[in-house]
Parts: structure tokens; sequence; C-alpha cells
């Protein structure tokens, strides 16, 4: 009984509503009287002088599924304003929505006047066209044959010049194929295969260093020395080394402003203290000398980590004590500190942002493991954590003995994560703190993974040359 009347109240507060939309409607009909026991309620009416003005409904109840009879009242907290002696709005698609938001120019069957584009000024062509993305260029390259020699043009590399890059790209190479190399653009987030090696050699190289576009690889073996742009395929053999190294050797290279636009240094050192500068200006090898007394031998140097530039000095990672190493590139002083490791530290490699010194690597405890970024404190000269991987993914490596080598350290970071059947790649933006995973690198036309084995930054550089 209790439940009847409670079907009874709400239908006559329905009818009640009802009621109330007809008189403003001057529709006067009321329900039929067995449907009510009571007297309906008063409505109030507008006054007369306001019969003929708009009125607002309010919906207080935000039901997304409303019939037809309440299409009259908006959602909560939106008002609508409704004419008298006309019915509700009908409901439109959305379609029809979209196109009415659309403004003119949007029309797909609109074609440019020709008249207009026509007396677009030449020299306008290349500062639009070294702004576009590096994948959008090669693609326009083949509307004609003016496009096409872009890239030996004069005025369109200083355009470029002007167009700074804040996104670094990432040129990896595989375990299936260690000649021709792979590029990631995390912009598009897209593998890109040329269909050419970077390196005209058939020794198998491996990319160590990059500055200014280009590329340093240097043989297995460590005799030789190749540069390239691998988006051109500008290419360059450097001379013959004046010491012949055997040994493994750790690679840096940096852009030299002094000597004019398109100069760069490259470096090795050997643990044993032995080291050599190129300048490619000159386009020879310099032995400044043996290391400073001050500097403890041996450098005990972590041949995975890749050394980064800061204000023209290249820093190393050493070990034995824990610490860094770096060596001022225009005046030839060697400097070292000590810097405690953080503890449980494993597979570490250090990375740089905006002048700051970072260190990645992972941390193991018990059978979890973690990747986690620390800061260098200048002052105190101790690692400070800045930021560690989502305990999400850490999840998946858990119980797991996981490698890890960094693929670029500026700004933006490439990890490798990897166990006897897996391999993660993961991007890690340092300064706005962000993780990315990386999709996986499959051959063309084919659904085979690739495994990545190595791998550098570099910031794509349409007119650079070796």
């Amino acid at each position: 009984m209790l439940f009847v009347e409670q079907e009874l109240a709400m239908l006559r507060q329905l009818i009640g509503q009802v009621q109330e939309l007809l008189d403003l409607y001057d529709t006067p009909p009321l329900p039929p009287p067995y449907l009510l026991r009571h007297p309906p309620p008063t409505v109030l009416q507008p006054p007369p002088h306001l019969r003929n003005d708009r009125w607002c409904l309010l919906n207080l109840e935000d039901n997304p599924s409303e019939d037809d009879c309440y299409n009259l009242v908006m959602r909560a907290g939106k008002f609508k304003m409704l004419e008298l002696g006309k019915g509700p709005p009908s409901k439109r698609a959305r379609k029809d929505r979209t196109r009415e938001k659309l403004p003119e120019t949007s029309n797909p069957t609109e074609t440019m006047e020709s008249e207009i584009w026509k007396k677009f000024p030449e020299d306008l062509y290349e500062t639009v066209i070294a702004r576009l993305p590096v994948a959008t260029f090669f693609r326009f390259r083949s509307v004609c044959q003016k496009w096409n020699s872009l890239l030996t043009s004069n005025s369109f590399s200083v355009e470029c010049s002007q167009v700074t890059r804040t996104q670094p790209w990432f040129y990896t190479r595989t375990h299936e194929n260690v000649n021709t190399g792979v590029m990631y653009d995390p912009v598009s987030r897209k593998w890109y295969h040329p269909t050419a090696p970077a390196v005209p050699t058939k020794m198998i190289i491996l990319p160590v260093a990059s500055a200014g576009g280009l590329i340093c690889f240097l043989d297995i073996g460590h005799k030789s020395f190749y540069v390239c742009n691998p988006l051109t395929q500008s290419f360059r053999e450097l001379q013959a080394r004046s010491v012949k190294v055997w040994s493994r050797v750790v690679v840096g290279m940096s852009v030299n402003h002094k000597s004019g636009s398109g100069a760069y240094r490259i470096m090795w050192v050997r643990s044993d203290g032995e080291y050599e500068v190129y300048d490619s200006k000159t386009n020879t090898w310099m032995c400044p000398g043996g290391m400073p007394a001050c500097i403890k031998l041996p450098l005990s140097l972590n041949f995975r980590s890749q050394p980064v530039t800061v204000d023209g000095c290249m820093y190393f990672l050493r070990s034995d004590p824990d610490g860094i190493v770096s060596y001022d590139m225009e005046t030839g002083i060697w400097k070292q500190f000590t810097v405690p490791a953080p503890v449980q530290l494993s597979d570490h490699t250090l990375a740089e942002c905006g002048g700051r010194i970072m260190l990645v690597g992972l941390v193991s405890k018990n059978a979890a493991t973690c990747v986690c970024i620390w800061e260098l404190q200048k002052m105190s000269l101790l690692w400070k954590e800045v930021d560690r991987m989502p305990n999400v993914w850490c999840l998946e490596f858990y119980g797991k003995p996981i490698k890890m080598s960094c693929l670029g350290n500026r700004g933006l970071l490439m990890l490798s994560l990897r166990s006897k059947m897996m391999n993660r790649l993961v991007t890690y933006d340092v300064l706005r703190k962000e993780w990315f995973k990386v999709p996986n690198c499959v051959f063309p036309r084919s659904r085979k993974r690739q495994w990545i084995a190595c791998g550098t930054a570099f910031h794509p550089c349409l007119t650079a040359k070796a």
C-alpha cells in the first residue's frame, strides 16, 4: 500500500510539471480527472507585460537520458532561451552540429586561388619549408626540382640555422641490422628505416657520440672514426690517429662555436690516461699530453656512459673513486670531483639538461628494480634524487635480472631495459619529468620486431655537413 501511494505521488508531481509547461504555451487542457484525486497545483502565470518575452527553463536533474517530454528543459547548470509559440528544438545529429562550428574555409572542396598563391614571395618559400617537420620536408622534396635542391642552397642553410628543434631524434643499431640503423622521432612517435647505410663501409661501426646534427661512429676494432649526417648521408672518414688504441675508449663530441659554423671536436679517452682531440677545422688529431698528476690513474672509466658537455667542458663518469673527471675543450685543463654513488646502484650513466648534470641508473632492492633520476648538487657534490619511474611500470621488472643502457642523454633520454625475454624502450623528458613508452621497432612491411643494441641522440639538422 505504501508503494502505491509513492507511485501516485510521483505521478501527481509529473502531471503538475507537464501542466505548468502547457500553461506557458497557452494550451489549457488538463489531464483526465480520474488521474487526479486532488485539484491540480496552482500555476503562476507570467505578468501580462511579459507574455511575449523569452523565458528560461532550468532542469535541476543532471540526467543524460531525457525523453521527448523533457527536451524542453536543459540539463543542470545550463540555460536555454525558448520563444513562446515555438516548439522545442529537435535534436540534431552530431555531424550536423560539428559542421556548423567549422569555419567556412574548412570546406574540403574549396580550392586555393592560383592568382593569390602565384604572387607568394619566392624568398618566403625557404623560410616556411625550413620550419617544417623533418619527415615532412623529405616528402616535399619530390614536389619539384627546386625543392629537391634546397639541401645544397646556402640561403636555405641560413634559414635552417635560425630554427631551433627542441626534441632530439635517436639513431640506433639493431641486432638484426647492424649496418643500416633505424631512427626514432619522439614527436610523431614513429620509427624511420633508411634505405642506405649512413656510412658506406663494410665494417661494423657503432654510434658513440653526436653534436650539431652529426653522429660519430667507431668501428668495433677501435681503429677508425667516421662522422656523418644520417639524414643527408653527408660522410667523412677521419684521419688515422697518432696513437694506436686497441683497448676500449670513451668518446665525446662537441660543437666548436669559436671556429665557425659547422665546426666540431671529437675526443677519446682511455683508462690509462691517454687521450686525443680531433678538430674538424684543421682535420687533424691533437695529443695535448698526458694526464696531470692531480688526476688519479687509472681512471676506471664507465664505458657504458656517454660523456656530457656543459659550457665547453666534457664530463666523464668514473669509479674507484666514484666521481667525475672533466676536460675543458678550450683551455685543456683536467679536473676531478669525488661524488659518492647512490646505494644499490647499477647500470648508471650521465645525462645533461639545461646545464645540469644528471645521473640515471637502476636501483635494486631484494627482487624489486626501479629506474631513478638524480641531479648533481654543485655545492655539496652529492647526488639528489629528483624522480623515478612510475611504480606500475616497475612491477613488470619484479624478480627479473634487468640490464639498462641509455641511448640518449641530453634533455630527452631513451632507456633500453632488457632481460632474457624482454626489451622495453622508454623515453624520459628531464625538464617535464614525463615518462613515455616507445612503440616497438619492426621491419618495414613486416611484423618482426627488432631488438635495439645501441644508439645515441642527435638533433636533426638538414644542412649539417661532416
